[in-house]
């Protein structure tokens, strides 16, 4: 589980430039084996987790499938959610996440413990620079087995990324996973000191801003406390609150933001799966393009193209669609260094809207307040003018309701995640708005939204003691199945 892909990503080149020597033996030992410095291993680490969560590629990522985003001109079953076969979409994730993102990190760590203290660095200084970058290693391990867990349920964790000694790791309760990422994030907190520096080099997202890491480290413990506000609402509000307290990220500057640089193979991931590989797969849903076109939502021409003839027009899911009846994916969108977002304002607001609906201590503002300030962060980062904001805000539709909060923000929260298919499937599994159908034709869920993803193929083969010890565990490896906080 720690194979290293290629290193040769945004800002870490500089690393893998040739060396000059004087002596002739300097490159004969052909037992050394090549040394990767961290910084690029945590680059290539942010990039294969950004590519995993941003890419539309239908042998990785169907979530805008299921959250009605997208729909297909040719590849209907993947649209149907018969992905696990030839697509092994389940495997690909989890090599994605294990291998190029856990793996990677791993890596980084080790590498950071063996590091040298240059001389003119003092001792002080030099330890909590390097704790500083080993704690926001931590974080970024901790979001990428948040998404582990939130798609399959019962994962690998406490053996994990130990190919030396484990080979087959055991599968790890769900919820006693959460509940020690929830102790992680606090001790990386406890750990991260603005007063000194951590990644001179490597981090793509933040730069190596300790303080923005800390305001990501309580808006990912603000998400896990509120995943868990069904199943365990004591844990919940205490994890909420305290991540509140901390510090979230309620502004649109403080988003984290993955700056891709626009050159094969460092493409966005939309762009390179669309417009370079000048492929006609996709075109945008009729359901999120109807609920647009109800609300007339200011931010269509940012998701869609117009058909001809001008206006919106939405394909259905699941069934073969015309090309060129069908918007398309705005071409705003489609722009080689178009950043990716692992974390944004308007997501963060909506959990503090649903916390406050919940009866949590989140400040000053109102659920209605939060609510609204989601919509307007959402609107904002995409370039909706002021006052076309403030029309939206006043439609009685869009209004928020103390009666019916979870049909409100599942629905907003839906259109402001359409970029973001997995956060987007996290809100509608936890809200269960809005109300989103399976496929006209048969679907392999049962005629309904998956709720899961099922185990990787690869482990029923290879790891098959333990990967049935946790298909029972969770009641059945199947799409239908819940996740541990996805109880109603």
């Amino acid at each position: 589980m720690k194979k290293i892909f290629s290193i040769l990503t945004i800002g870490s080149l500089a690393f893998l430039t040739g060396c000059v020597n004087g002596d002739e033996d300097f490159n004969n030992n052909q037992s050394q084996p090549y040394v990767v410095p961290a910084e690029p291993l945590f680059t290539n680490a942010q990039k294969e987790l950004m590519d995993q969560m941003e890419t539309p590629s239908v042998n990785l990522n169907v979530f805008r499938f299921f959250q009605h985003y997208l729909a297909t001109t040719i590849y209907r079953n993947d649209a149907r959610f018969n992905f696990a076969g030839t697509r092994k979409v389940p495997d690909n994730m989890w090599l994605a996440l294990y291998t190029d993102v856990l793996g990677n990190l791993n890596e980084s760590k080790k590498v950071l413990a063996t590091e040298v203290k240059p001389p003119l660095t003092p001792q002080a200084t030099w330890e909590k620079q390097q704790a500083n970058k080993l704690a926001i290693i931590n974080l970024l391990e901790v979001y990428t087995y948040q998404v582990l867990v939130d798609s399959f349920g019962n994962v690998p964790y406490s053996e994990a990324a130990k190919p030396e000694t484990i080979v087959l790791p055991k599968y790890d309760d769900a919820k006693t996973i959460y509940e020690n990422l929830i102790t992680r994030i606090n001790s990386a907190l406890s750990t991260l000191d603005s007063g000194y520096t951590s990644f001179e080099s490597g981090d793509n997202i933040y730069n190596g801003n300790v303080g923005d890491w800390i305001i990501f480290a309580n808006s990912l413990k603000l998400k896990i406390g509120i995943n868990l506000a069904d199943v365990n609402p004591t844990l919940a509000k205490q994890t909420v609150e305290a991540a509140y307290a901390g510090g979230v990220m309620v502004t649109n500057p403080k988003n984290s933001l993955f700056k891709y640089d626009g050159t094969s193979p460092n493409f966005n991931r939309l762009y390179a799966e669309v417009v370079a590989s000048n492929r006609n797969d996709f075109v945008v849903e009729e359901g999120i393009v109807d609920a647009m076109n109800d609300l007339n939502d200011p931010r269509r021409p940012f998701y869609f193209t117009e058909v001809s003839g001008g206006g919106y027009v939405g394909g259905t899911v699941g069934l073969t669609n015309e090309y060129g009846a069908n918007s398309h994916i705005a071409t705003n969108l489609l722009t080689p260094n178009k950043t990716g977002i692992l974390f944004d304002a308007a997501e963060v607001n909506f959990y503090l809207a649903e916390a406050a609906a919940r009866g949590y201590s989140v400040g000053g503002s109102t659920a209605a307040q939060y609510y609204q300030i989601a919509i307007e962060r959402s609107m904002q980062q995409w370039g909706v003018p002021a006052a076309d904001i403030t029309t939206y805000l006043a439609n009685p539709d869009v209004v928020f309701s103390t009666t019916n909060w979870k049909l409100k923000i599942g629905q907003q929260a839906w259109i402001a995640m359409y970029n973001r298919g997995f956060e987007s499937w996290n809100f509608y599994r936890r809200l269960d708005y809005p109300v989103l159908t399976a496929p006209n034709a048969v679907s392999a869920a049962a005629g309904k939204v998956p709720t899961r993803l099922t185990y990787p193929i690869n482990e029923q083969t290879v790891n098959g003691a333990n990967w049935t010890a946790a298909s029972s565990a969770i009641g059945g490896d199947k799409l239908t199945t819940k996740v541990f906080w996805d109880i109603n």
